[in-house]
């Protein structure tokens, strides 16, 4: 049995090309996803050992609880501190780093980020090394990390400006560049080191964030870890540099993880895909085989014989296509290396690493699926008697059995499940929990389609094809041919389905956000231009614990707000029509109703503007015409119980407020809104402005627009300038760039989905040659036959396209609103029209190679043959 089943596998190989391209590209996705990420982990662990190895031990500042539970800030290390750590009989030499933030202006006289970068001091004995040119030796010389190089432009040699704590402008010249490695901090912030003199001047800070250790002679860096541990005492992280580099190993390898996550998903989906084409196929060539096995049973093959035989060339063929796959993968990862890193960010040097895992996996998912996928049809093939599979036709192995009532109540009775688990999910808050509840319910409905598709493929092969029974013969037969074995069409259009559905509900999803996104942004923020201050870092460990989080002076400047002179500069140009701001802080409370639990409530105001008209709000309860000087509006979170009429206060009880109105929660409204006029009473030493708002006058173009405000902003340049128009445009391109992606990876399902068809076409072709040569003596012409072949394929990517669509439409809505509140749906219109029209040229390519073949059979030959 084992030389008949090699003998056939290499006798009719051609019956396995499209079977071994479905695993193979499913392999590859998994291989490739494998081998991209291990090289990229790789690569994260090399580049934190190899500056952690520079020294010996690494202690860092870190937060302490207090009494009450709270979280405190960091406390730098002293002078004194350092002093001691160089005193250890174990400590051969140590350095301090100090960090602190500081504003450097970029190329176009703006400051660089949305947080200002770390300004540094380091040692000699330091983890960071510089990776062109050298440290800075006079004060006004400066190292800049390549966070802030690459994205400014700025190279050694250029003069940079930096605002010291004066917010007077001091040049430095860049003397190297250092690359921060994978600390995610400075990464995000950026950074540029300085002498220690010069970062005096520029941040006015005292203290070190981390002190680095070289060992002594012969004393392990476990015996230098826990001697400086001993004289830092609380509040110092103190670490090996095995530990450290570990740790921010860790840290990094999760962002690997992540992206692995993310790949695999896309590969499970058209490993999925392949599994049903592998179905399909052993399905079909069971069928056709059934005389052949049953002069095998006639000869003296055991059932038992035939079930193996059947297993054998599954993994036969699972098992070169999952090599083939394996190599590809290897090769598909490499072109990840060169070009993923790069788009990604990752500055760094990747080697290509091949793990036995990626191997191992590869090779077993590629023949397992195989194995596993041809398990129902060689179980099958055992089934029927000898003499019944001699006198019966190629069908008759029970592809077509199961297509009547029953099919029908169970697949009615998996929809409306799938439709109670998706409403279950709507019914609580837009959640992750509700969203995955709704994943469940689509999972319900695509068996529902599963079970239902013999049936759905006759009824809409019915509806469609009436037309085209009228367009001519090529057309009519290719109906009937589509509603001849619906199961196995079924089978063959549900792995196109798979791929259209994920493909349209992630548009879907993408469209409302879009749609949702812009109208909030239309709606909330019905201005050309916003004005923010430069933002600052927050206690994480605070904000954590819900705490009021004080915003980081720089210099001794305040950065959270922005002057009130620009607000009024602003308002003298003619080219604009309308200026007005925002303020917003968190004072306390003694009123238990509506503070937090650090006794804080947040407050806002707008000045300038009228609540209600240039500033839209949903008003939930009581009057907008109430709100004035003396009440509030709270926010629906916040007002729990209380209602339009209640009053609360401020402070110590000495600012009493009536509540005017109960508004929707959103950005714009948090905690309580207050009257500009009781906001200076409740909150005096605050003067600037949180944001402003700016709307051009109809007149000024929208260049000379944008000139009036960024000229008027250029005495201020830690005022960050935000084009609404811009920041639509930025996210429109992010949600965008984010669905090709993902589109490109499920783009694999469908192309092995095309595959399938265009195998389960092929196999028709051998199995219909009788058919083809009567049809073809009766006077069909070879064009005709490729027409016909054309139509059938058509309607069959039609069909799976159609139903993909129509869930995708459904459970991406439903998905979507699971996930955020108040969306705004959207509907992908031209996406749906496009991969309909793909569905089309699908067809027409899946049907090009065997309506060749069956056009160019021989009529005599294929009549004599049968």
């Amino acid at each position: 049995m084992l030389r008949t089943t090699l003998a056939g596998l290499r006798l009719h190989k051609a019956r396995y090309v499209t079977t071994t391209l479905a695993i193979l590209l499913g392999v590859m996705f998994i291989a490739g996803t494998m081998v991209f990420s291990d090289s990229l982990k790789a690569s994260y662990e090399k580049s934190v050992m190899g500056s952690a190895s520079s020294v010996d031990t690494i202690a860092t500042t870190e937060s302490l609880e207090d009494q009450d539970g709270n979280w405190e800030d960091p406390v730098p290390f002293t002078q004194e501190q350092l002093d001691q750590v160089r005193d250890l009989p174990e400590v051969a030499e140590a350095d301090g780093v100090r960090r602190g933030p500081g504003l450097l202006l970029d190329d176009e006289g703006r400051t660089f980020g949305m947080i200002p970068p770390e300004a540094m001091t380091v040692g000699e004995v330091t983890r960071f090394e510089v990776s062109e040119g050298e440290l800075p030796d006079s004060y006004d010389e400066m190292v800049l990390a390549t966070t802030i190089s690459d994205p400014t432009g700025f190279e050694v040699g250029d003069s940079v400006t930096v605002l010291d704590s004066e917010q007077q402008e001091q040049e430095f010249t860049v003397t190297g560049l250092i690359d921060v490695g994978l600390d995610s901090e400075l990464s995000y912030r950026g950074a540029f080191i300085l002498t220690p003199e010069a970062y005096a001047s520029v941040t006015g800070a005292e203290g070190y964030h981390e002190i680095d250790a070289l060992a002594a002679d012969g004393t392990s860096e476990e015996d230098v870890a826990t001697a400086v541990a001993g004289v830092l005492g609380e509040g110092a992280d103190v670490k090996t540099s095995t530990e450290f580099g570990n740790a921010k190993a860790a840290e990094a390898g999760a962002n690997a993880e992540m992206i692995r996550t993310g790949l695999m998903l896309f590969a499970l989906v058209a490993v999925f895909v392949a599994g049903i084409v592998i179905y399909n196929t052993f399905a079909i060539l069971v069928a056709q085989r059934q005389r052949e096995m049953a002069l095998l049973r006639c000869v003296g093959a055991k059932r038992g014989q035939v079930f193996r035989s059947m297993l054998t060339e599954s993994f036969v063929v699972g098992l070169v296509a999952s090599i083939l796959g394996l190599l590809a993968g290897i090769g598909l990862g490499m072109l990840g290396i060169r070009f993923g890193g790069p788009l990604m960010g990752e500055d760094l040097d990747l080697a290509v690493v091949v793990t036995p895992a990626a191997v191992i996996i590869g090779l077993v998912v590629g023949v397992s699926i195989t194995v596993f996928s041809a398990l129902v049809p060689a179980l099958r093939a055992t089934r029927v008697s000898p003499l019944a599979a001699l006198s019966t036709s190629a069908t008759a192995a029970g592809m077509e059995k199961g297509t009547g009532k029953l099919r029908a109540v169970m697949g009615i009775l998996l929809f409306l499940f799938s439709g109670g688990i998706v409403t279950l999910g709507l019914q609580g808050d837009s959640n992750s929990a509700a969203m995955w509840i709704v994943a469940v319910g689509a999972i319900v409905a695509f068996l529902g389609v599963v079970v239902l598709g013999p049936l759905l493929v006759r009824g809409i092969v019915g509806l469609i094809g009436a037309p085209l029974r009228h367009v001519g013969v090529p057309s009519k037969l290719a109906v009937d041919n589509s509603t001849r074995s619906p199961r196995r069409a079924a089978t063959a259009m549900i792995a196109l389905t798979v791929g259209a559905t994920l493909i349209t509900g992630y548009s879907v999803i993408n469209a409302t956000m879009q749609e949702t996104t812009s109208q909030q942004l239309d709606g909330k923020y019905p201005v050309d231009y916003q004005l923010s201050p430069m933002l600052n870092m927050e206690d994480e460990a605070a904000e954590g614990e819900g705490e009021e989080v004080a915003s980081e002076d720089v210099g001794g400047t305040d950065l959270s707000t922005i002057p009130e002179s620009v607000r009024s500069d602003l308002a003298a140009r003619p080219e604009i029509d309308q200026v007005f701001a925002s303020r917003s802080d968190y004072v306390d409370s003694a009123d238990d109703r509506i503070a937090d639990d650090d006794g804080t409530v947040p407050v806002s105001s707008y000045v300038d503007a009228t609540v209600g008209e240039e500033v839209e709000v949903d008003v939930l309860g009581g009057d907008l015409a109430d709100f004035g000087p003396g009440s509030v509006l709270i926010s629906e979170d916040r007002g729990g119980s209380l209602e339009a009429g209640d009053s609360i206060s401020l402070g110590d009880s000495e600012h009493e407020f009536e509540i005017a109105a109960v508004v929707a929660s959103s950005g714009m409204f948090f905690g309580l809104t207050l009257d500009p006029e009781d906001y200076e009473q409740v909150v005096p030493e605050v003067t600037g402005d949180s944001a402003v708002m700016v709307l051009g006058n109809d007149s000024a173009s929208s260049s000379e627009l944008r000139e009036a405000v960024y000229s008027t902003v250029d005495e201020y340049p830690t005022v960050s300038v935000t084009s609404m128009a811009e920041m639509r445009q930025q996210f429109d391109e992010i949600l965008t760039t984010a669905f090709y992606a993902i589109a490109a990876m499920l783009g694999l399902a469908i192309i092995i989905a095309v595959f399938g068809i265009s195998n389960t076409m092929a196999l028709s072709v051998l199995e219909r040659t009788r058919e083809s040569a009567i049809l073809r003596a009766m006077g069909l012409t070879k064009a005709q036959m490729r027409r016909m072949l054309g139509v059938e394929a058509v309607l069959l990517c039609l069909i799976g396209a159609g139903i993909g669509v129509l869930l995708g439409v459904v459970f991406g809505w439903a998905a979507i609103s699971a996930a955020l509140p108040d969306i705004v749906f959207g509907f992908p219109t031209g996406q749906v029209v496009t991969f309909l029209a793909i569905a089309v040229l699908a067809g027409v390519v899946s049907s090009l190679l065997p309506a060749r073949r069956a056009a160019r059979t021989s009529i005599t030959g294929a009549l004599a043959s049968q």
